[in-house]
């Protein structure tokens, strides 16, 4: 079958989609739903590194300078990740891509279990690097709802993925002592325990999108831009690299999600260490790090609502103001504290997703369905290694000086955003952009 402008032959299972906006409107609703199942099992996953992985490496290496190196390491990981998952979906489509990624993060995370078992640093450090992959498929899962959402619907689809997230990265350190139970119980140590409800958590991920992602959302979003019958194509891309929004709206949705990024990887990855120093058992750390990731990821919803409604540029400064909060109580906590720990990362989770899913929007806003896939996963690779950076520097500044030196740098960086949206200019939405 041919387009109606004669010149490029679609599948018939695209064309039907192309040629009806209700199928379009069915698919994007059902992509979201699968994307959502994906979600709740690949939050479960990403939590085990969040939670146990510094103390995991501070057990086999019996001192805290390194301690950053397994965030630093897993999140290394997610760069190169993010970077193959990208092209694969970009080539293939997303159900491939994403896919193969959370199967990679569930092999890494077997590869944790058993360096544990084994006492392996040389298998923990190349697992942590593959168990990597499963992160950044977790967040890139976010770009699959967009890709057949208008304007308005954008920040909106990529934050309904997250919000669901909640589920099981909520879930995972709070059964940081049953699956330390679990693992005692057939001779594995207790701290291995969380990577293999991360294991089981990525691989159903995997398997969910592989199986039940069809057809491929990019792939027809894709054959409609081909075609010229998105809803909003009468802006098109080639007026947009004129005018040179493009690359700028790509640079700064970039440096958003590169900034917010830092500092919650920084304080995150010494907050656990921070808490053991002081006393607090396992159960109370994963207490602490539940409400930091449930603030990652449930407020999503409400947030992608407002970025639609308010703007990108509005949430991207109050990103900033709720990290730069974030950073100065995490500072003054009193080691003691539970409560004001627990508010300090709840605020850093809460200004992440604030950064997140305002840089994704305008990311999504600056992009079409022919290089859209490409440039997401190039820039969650400077995200990654942004993170990266931070986790390994995280130990080193906290053994030199203190916890509180490093909330403090975490809420200075804050400011950088501020500057940033306001060279942006007038926040007009890049409404004119579509697939």
């Amino acid at each position: 079958m041919y387009s109606k402008k004669g010149m490029t032959k679609l599948p018939a299972s695209l064309q039907g989609y192309v040629d009806s906006p209700e199928k379009q409107r069915k698919l994007y609703r059902r992509t979201l739903n699968i994307v959502v199942v994906s979600q709740i099992f690949g939050g479960a996953g990403l939590a085990a590194g969040i939670t146990v992985g510094a103390l995991l490496a501070q057990d086999m290496l019996g001192t805290d300078n390194f301690t950053g190196i397994p965030t630093a390491l897993f999140t290394l990981g997610s760069a190169g990740a993010a970077l193959l998952v990208g092209r694969l979906s970009q080539r293939y489509g997303r159900s491939l891509g994403l896919g193969l990624g959370f199967l990679a993060g569930g092999i890494g995370a077997i590869g944790v279990v058993l360096a544990a078992v084994l006492n392996s640093l040389t298998l923990l450090l190349l697992s942590l690097l593959i168990y990597g992959a499963g992160t950044a498929t977790n967040l890139q899962a976010r770009y699959a709802g967009t890709d057949l959402a208008n304007s308005k619907q954008r920040a909106t689809a990529a934050s309904t993925a997250m919000v669901f997230t909640t589920f099981g990265a909520v879930a995972g350190p709070n059964l940081v002592n049953v699956t330390g139970d679990f693992a005692l119980s057939v001779g594995i140590p207790s701290l291995a325990g969380p990577f293999l409800l991360a294991a089981a958590a990525y691989i159903l991920a995997g398997i969910v999108l592989l199986i039940f992602l069809r057809p491929d959302p990019l792939l027809v979003a894709n054959a409609i831009a081909m075609q010229g019958n998105s809803d909003e194509h009468a802006g098109s891309a080639k007026e947009m690299d004129t005018a040179g929004s493009g690359k700028r709206g790509i640079a700064i949705g970039a440096v958003v999600m590169i900034l917010t990024q830092i500092i919650m990887v920084t304080i995150m990855t010494m907050t656990p260490v921070h808490m053991r120093h002081h006393g607090h058992g396992l159960s109370e750390v994963g207490l602490v790090i539940g409400f930091h990731i449930g603030s990652m990821y449930l407020p999503s919803l409400i947030t992608g609502i407002l970025v639609d409604k308010i703007g990108r540029k509005a949430m991207a400064m109050a990103s900033g103001v709720t990290l730069l909060l974030a950073g100065v109580i995490a500072a003054m906590a009193p080691a003691d504290s539970m409560t004001v720990l627990i508010v300090a990362l709840s605020l850093l989770g809460l200004g992440w997703n604030f950064g997140l899913i305002s840089g994704t929007a305008l990311i999504v806003d600056a992009t079409t369905s022919t290089n859209r896939a490409k440039v997401q996963g190039s820039v969650d690779v400077l995200i990654a290694l942004a993170g990266a950076s931070g986790g390994a520097l995280s130990g080193m500044v906290v053994a030199h000086s203190s916890f509180a030196a490093l909330s403090f740098a975490g809420s200075i960086l804050a400011l950088l955003l501020i500057p940033v949206m306001l060279w942006q200019g007038q926040d007009k939405n890049e409404k004119s952009i579509s697939f």
